[in-house]
């Protein structure tokens, strides 16, 4: 994920699980609990686990005992060469040769082992990876919509994807490496101490050597890894601001400007990164000349030894093997130990994501109604978004079967709050709000919901044919009846001018099609539901004034012995509404048909003139 500019992360070098170096590092707040959180879920394949381990020590057995093996063969074919030169014996290719089978064998039964675990790991990891996502799945099903008010989308995603691909990573990689890398150090460790304690001293030696080059090296190229991660942000900031604003920039002409800023963020980009990239870069050749001088000590030492006869020949190739082989496992290890952080800061994210508090469950003895009427009552509601925020303040209106009732009100007065109090989004503080007679917590949120069709300001669809974006207001609706809702919405006639009409594909951006075009879309998405209430929240917003006048009289049609809830800023759409609500700061400051409220001279008849008033001047300025 791109990195935000200015964001401020813990950087480190060691690789991560896709082998990125100086890639962020995020740590756990609660390592022990997380990590034992992500045990009791790994609990069910247990059995599998235990076999994997069982797995990886044996193999990593078979092959540590490998080098002491070939390094017998070693020994035999060098006596037998000096037999050969001093005409005392012959080589012995018997033995010889059996020592390579059983080595080879060995090797074989490693990789066999190797392959065994892999693949039952990998099982096992995709499998609570799988879990995962279907748990985060349902818990975004139990969720309150308060969370997702609160939460981005972005952070969301986050979860279910880079967090659970984290643990994932870790699970089918890092878990054997793990042990493998441990049984190597410790096997490796044995098995050098059994050839000679003095030359596993000699080896030694290196480790700290190498230990305090690379917390040098670290230390003076982690600050350049933050640098570059930071100045990547605002590049990628940049970059992505200008492409999504291109319009509005060329329209400015603020190219000049634009190249400049990414210039300057561009060149300290390069900056950093040669620095870190150089440092980093320098780590290898020093790692691998201080290996060499440790494999030149191991190799004058064992020379030395053989010469007083202390030990074989074969037992320096051995040895050598194994200095080889136990740098890269303490590697391994101080790796996997980044790459265990960045999994327990992964699995927390997910843990509190599905530790957070669900919405209200259903009644057990839900009513079900045959038919319903659609009477709506609104009884001294009371609801804050926070209990020391309260917005709505005894609310309390009556909205009749098969009416029309407007919800007007400045910005902020609690139009759209009402309309999720309705849809049982967010429950009420106090009071209540019943339909048909019944509390609305009295029904299951999907008999509740199925009563209502909405239309927001905010259009939704989806990469999809219009055809199965409108059926998505009744999933079984047949193509006669979506093109029937499609001509009702005056849908039908833009959409024969499209490409493959109905079948016509919307991108994931519905960037293929127009805004207003995208609002009628939906408009007919609710025709086709047939709903018993209607929501419409500034439904005709994002149309022109000829479309919107044909909409009003579709809806005019639609709303007919339904009740109908609107919300609209632009009064002229609601003259003709049965009832008109009037809102600020949370209460209803009157209520009245249109011309009551105009003639009482009051709150709804200063917001309707103001109206009219400042379209008024809009009108002279043009003409002027």
């Amino acid at each position: 994920m791109m990195n935000r500019p200015g964001g401020q992360q813990n950087r480190s070098m060691m690789p991560n699980p896709h082998g990125m170096v100086g890639a962020p590092v995020s740590k756990a707040r609660d390592f022990k609990g997380t990590m034992r959180k992500l045990l009791a879920y790994m609990s069910a394949y247990r059995g599998a686990i235990i076999i994997v381990f069982l797995f990886a020590i044996a193999s990593t057995a078979s092959n540590i005992a490998g080098p002491k093996i070939l390094g017998n063969a070693t020994t035999k074919l060098f006596e037998g060469v000096m037999a050969q030169l001093n005409n005392t014996g012959s080589i012995d290719f018997d033995y010889i040769g059996q020592i390579a089978l059983i080595a080879l064998s060995l090797y074989l039964i490693s990789s066999l082992f190797a392959y065994i675990q892999g693949w039952i790991m990998a099982d096992v990891s995709t499998n609570i990876a799988y879990r995962f996502r279907r748990d985060i799945s349902e818990k975004m099903n139990r969720m309150p919509l308060k969370y997702f008010d609160r939460t981005t989308h972005g952070e969301v995603l986050s979860r279910i994807t880079n967090d659970v691909d984290t643990v994932n990573q870790t699970l089918s990689q890092s878990l054997t490496q793990l042990i493998t890398s441990f049984v190597t150090v410790v096997g490796v460790l044995i098995m050098m101490l059994s050839i000679s304690w003095l030359m596993t001293l000699a080896a030694l030696i290196v480790i700290p050597l190498s230990g305090i080059v690379v917390s040098v090296i670290v230390r003076q190229s982690q600050k350049f890894f933050k640098e570059q991660q930071d100045y990547l942000g605002n590049v990628n900031g940049h970059v992505e601001e200008m492409y999504g604003g291109h319009i509005v920039m060329k329209a400015f002409n603020g190219e000049e400007e634009s190249v400049k800023t990414f210039d300057k963020s561009n060149d300290k980009l390069f900056d950093v990164a040669w620095k870190s990239q150089f440092l980093s870069g320098m780590m290898m050749p020093i790692m691998m000349f201080i290996g060499n001088l440790g494999y030149v000590a191991v190799s004058i030492l064992g020379g030395y030894l053989v010469i007083k006869k202390t030990i074989a020949v074969g037992d320096i190739q051995a040895f050598i093997q194994y200095v080889r082989s136990f740098t890269q496992p303490i590697t391994q290890l101080a790796n996997i130990s980044n790459v265990l952080q960045q999994t327990a800061a992964a699995a927390e994210r997910v843990f509190e994501f599905l530790a957070e508090e669900e919405e209200i469950p259903d009644t057990q003895s839900p009513v079900a109604l045959a038919n319903v009427t659609g009477r709506v009552e609104f009884k001294d509601v009371r609801f804050g978004y926070s209990p020391d925020k309260i917005i709505i303040n005894d609310f309390s209106a009556e909205a009749k079967p098969g009416k029309k009732v407007a919800i007007v009100g400045p910005t902020g007065a609690g139009k759209t709050t009402m309309v999720k109090l309705l849809m049982r989004f967010y429950d009420v503080n106090s009071g209540s709000i019943l339909v048909d007679g019944h509390d609305i917590r009295d029904y299951t949120r999907h008999d509740l919901r199925k009563m209502f069709g909405m239309v927001l300001q905010d259009t939704w669809l989806y990469n999809g044919p219009i055809m199965e974006n409108i059926r998505y207001g009744r999933p079984d609706a047949t193509d006669a009846e979506v093109i029937a809702a499609a001509q009702m919405a005056h849908v039908d006639h833009f959409v024969h001018t499209l490409p493959d009409g109905y079948n016509m594909v919307l991108n994931e951006e519905t960037s293929n099609i127009s805004q207003g075009q995208m609002q009628l879309l939906t408009i007919a998405r609710a025709f086709l539901a047939d709903p018993k209430i209607l929501i419409l929240d500034e439904a005709t917003s994002s149309v022109d004034t000829r479309t919107e006048v044909l909409i009003q009289r579709a809806m005019d049609d639609l709303m007919k012995n339904r009740t109908s809830f609107v919300i609209a800023h632009r009064l002229s759409t609601i003259r003709n509404a049965d009832l008109i609500l009037v809102m600020d700061h949370g209460d209803i400051v009157e209520q009245g048909a249109h011309e009551e409220l105009l003639a009482a001279q009051g709150f709804y008849h200063n917001l309707y003139m103001s109206q009219f008033a400042q379209q008024g001047e809009v009108l002279e300025a043009v003409a002027a």
